[in-house]
C-alpha cells in the first residue's frame, strides 16, 4: 500500500503557509516582548478591549481564545495579578464571572495595538494588494469550522 503524499502544489501551499505563519508569529511576538505580553495574553486583552467597559464572560473569552477553561483561568489569574484585568460577578445571572480591562490594562493594550499594527503592516499588509487580501479572506472563511462566523 502506497503512502499518501501531497501533490507538489499542495506541498508548496502548505509549506508556504507554515513558513509565513511561523515568521510573522515570531516577529509579532518579539514586538510585544518589551511590553511583557505573550501572544496569548495579547489576544485575550484585545478581545476585552473590543468588548468595552462591560467586559466579557470568562467562559466566552476561553471559547474565543480556543483554550480550556482551566488554562484560561490560569492566564486570567496572571493578568489580574499584574493589574491588567479584574473579574466581576456576571450581573445577568450572578453565576459566572466577567473579565474587564483595568485602566492599566487599557493603557498596555493601546501600546500593544500600536506595536502590532506597525508589525502587521510591515510583515503582511504592505506586501499584499487588495485582491490578495480578498483572496485570503475568502480562503480563511472556507477553512473556518462550520458555524464559526465569530473570528
Amino acid at each position: 500500500m502506497a503512502t499518501p503524499r501531497l501533490t507538489e502544489l499542495e506541498d508548496e501551499a502548505w509549506a508556504g503557509f507554515l513558513h509565513a505563519h511561523d515568521r510573522i508569529w515570531r516577529e509579532v511576538e518579539a514586538g510585544l516582548l518589551p511590553l511583557d505580553v505573550t501572544m496569548a495574553e495579547y489576544s485575550a486583552l484585545s478581545l476585552l478591549g473590543r468588548a468595552g467597559r462591560t467586559g466579557m464572560r470568562m467562559s466566552e473569552l476561553a471559547k474565543r481564545r480556543v483554550m480550556s477553561t482551566g488554562g484560561f483561568t490560569r492566564m486570567a489569574d496572571r493578568l489580574e495579578r499584574r493589574g491588567l484585568i479584574e473579574r466581576r460577578r456576571a450581573a445577568e445571572d450572578g453565576r459566572g464571572y466577567v473579565a474587564v480591562l483595568t485602566s492599566e490594562g487599557r493603557t498596555l493594550l493601546r501600546k500593544a495595538w500600536r506595536q502590532q499594527y506597525s508589525d502587521l503592516r510591515r510583515l503582511f499588509f504592505d506586501r499584499l494588494d487588495d485582491d490578495d487580501l480578498r483572496d485570503l479572506a475568502r480562503v480563511w472563511s472556507r477553512l473556518a469550522p462550520e458555524g464559526d462566523g465569530d473570528r
